[in-house]
C-alpha cells in the first residue's frame, strides 16, 4: 500500500500537523516507546514537525529496548528525553517490598514510582501530549478518542490536552506501515513480544493470544493498565 496516498492514513498526519500549528513546539511532546509511538515519529520526521519526544526509562526496561531506543535516535537525528524516577523512592519500595512486589500486590504501586511520577512532572511542563494507543490494543482501551482533555493529569490551573492519532489503526496497520515504511523497531517484536513493558513483567505471547496478555500475565486482562492512560480505560464490570 502506499501510505502517502491511501485516504484512510491521512488523518494521523493531517492530525499531527493540526497540533503543530496550534501549539508552541516547546509545549508538546510525542510519548515513545513502542511501534505505534515510532510510526507518529516517522510520520512527524517526513512532514517536517519538530515535536520533543520523551520516553520513561523505569530502570526495569529490556537491553533490547535501551539499544532501541539509540536506533530510533541515530536513524532520525532527534533527542529523545528519559524520564527517570526519584532514587528515593524506588529504594524505599524496594527496601520495604523486595524487587518483585508487584507479584503479591499488584502492578500498580510500582508502576507509580517507576512511570506515574516521573511522568506527571514532565506533563507539568506541556500543554499536550501525543501517544500511540488504539481502541483495539485492550478491553479497556475502546473509547479512546483523537482529542480530550487528560482529566487524569490536568488541573485546574494546568489543562492538558491528549491527542492519539492512531486510536482508530488496527496492528496490522501499524506494522503494514513499518514494513512499507521500513522504520526501525525493537527486536524482541521478532522474538513473539507484541506489547512491550518492563522487565519481568512482560513476555513474549503466543499465536492466539491477545497482545496485551504479554503484560502482568498474572493478572486479570481488566487490570492491564499501568495509570498512564487512566482516564481512557473503560471500567470493566463482572
Amino acid at each position: 500500500m502506499d501510505f502517502r496516498r491511501a485516504s484512510a492514513y491521512h488523518k494521523p498526519q493531517h492530525l499531527l500537523q493540526e497540533i503543530a500549528a496550534r501549539f508552541d513546539p516547546a509545549r508538546v511532546a510525542i510519548s515513545f516507546s513502542g511501534a505505534e509511538d515510532v510510526v507518529l515519529i516517522d510520520m512527524a520526521q517526513r512532514a517536517g514537525l519538530q515535536f520533543n519526544i520523551f520516553s520513561l526509562d523505569t530502570g526495569r526496561l529490556h537491553p533490547e529496548t535501551y539499544a532501541y531506543l539509540e536506533r530510533v535516535r541515530e536513524h532520525y537525528g532527534v533527542a529523545i528525553e528519559l524520564l527517570m524516577p526519584q532514587p528515593q523512592a524506588v529504594a524505599d519500595l524496594v527496601q520495604e517490598k523486595g524487587l518483585f512486589s508487584f507479584y503479591k500486590d499488584g502492578h500498580g504501586e510500582c508502576c507509580g514510582v517507576r512511570k506515574i511520577e516521573p511522568l506527571r512532572r514532565k506533563l507539568r511542563t506541556l500543554d499536550a501530549w501525543i501517544t500511540g494507543q488504539r481502541k483495539d490494543q485492550s478491553v479497556t482501551r475502546t473509547n479512546i478518542l483523537l482529542e480530550h482533555e487528560d482529566r487524569a493529569f490536568s488541573t485546574k490551573e494546568h489543562p492538558l490536552l491528549k491527542f492519539n492519532p492512531l486510536s482508530d489503526w488496527s496492528s496490522q496497520d501499524v506494522w503494514a506501515y513499518i514494513r512499507a515504511q521500513e522504520v526501525p523497531y525493537n527486536e524482541l517484536h521478532d522474538r513473539g513480544f507484541v506489547s512491550i513493558g518492563c522487565q519481568p513483567c512482560t513476555r513474549a505471547v503466543g499465536p492466539h493470544e491477545h497482545e496485551r496478555s504479554g503484560r502482568w500475565w498474572w493478572e486479570e486482562a481488566t487490570h492491564k493498565e499501568c495509570g498512564l492512560h487512566s482516564q481512557n480505560v473503560v471500567r470493566i464490570l463482572s
